[in-house]
């Protein structure tokens, strides 16, 4: 996956970081990930209140996170046509962020399809590999992308940080500025 990053110059609030951002598994379709990512920076930036919304995006390698995770709560997902629960559905976009703030993750085919919501990952890792403050949002990503060849996309409730995990480690992070 090539990738063009385009920045004007005092218009970006973030800092972005990385170290292996070509690392997006070949399941994932380049669209929805570049989705999931806008939309989690959507999250992260206005949220609730203008409160950061904290959530997990897992993209791709959706069987294999299914049998390592547990639904937390009913799946509110369940039941609809596949063209409504699509991540490039615009009108689903206000049902992921009322969503989003439920406790869990978001697995997502990598065809874009929202399997479900409020997925508890259960995938331990070693807590060795995530950098000091993250909280458990965190490690589950890691665990969860540790175990499978999924990727996910991970915002930070309390800072609006947005990191993407791979293979148990953060392979990018976009940090919010202070104005």
């Amino acid at each position: 996956l090539d990738i063009l990053l385009t920045f004007k110059i005092g218009g970006e609030s973030e800092i972005i970081t990385g170290t292996d951002f070509a690392d997006i598994p070949e399941t994932v379709k380049p669209a929805i990930f570049e989705h999931a990512l806008n939309l989690s920076m959507e999250l992260a930036n206005k949220g609730r209140e203008g409160k950061p919304i904290g959530t997990i995006f897992v993209l791709g390698d959706e069987e294999k996170v299914m049998q390592l995770s547990k639904q937390m709560i009913m799946n509110p997902f369940k039941g609809y046509e596949e063209e409504e629960r699509n991540l490039l559905n615009p009108s689903l976009k206000e049902t992921i962020r009322e969503f989003s703030a439920l406790d869990g993750a978001f697995v997502v085919s990598g065809e874009g399809e929202v399997i479900t919501a409020g997925r508890y990952l259960g995938a331990a890792t070693d807590e060795s590999e995530i950098p000091r403050g993250l909280g458990a949002r965190h490690i589950a990503a890691a665990g969860i992308t540790a175990l499978t060849n999924a990727i996910a996309i991970v915002i930070s409730e309390s800072t609006g940080d947005v990191r993407i995990f791979r293979n148990g480690k953060v392979i990018m992070e976009i940090e919010k500025t202070t104005r």
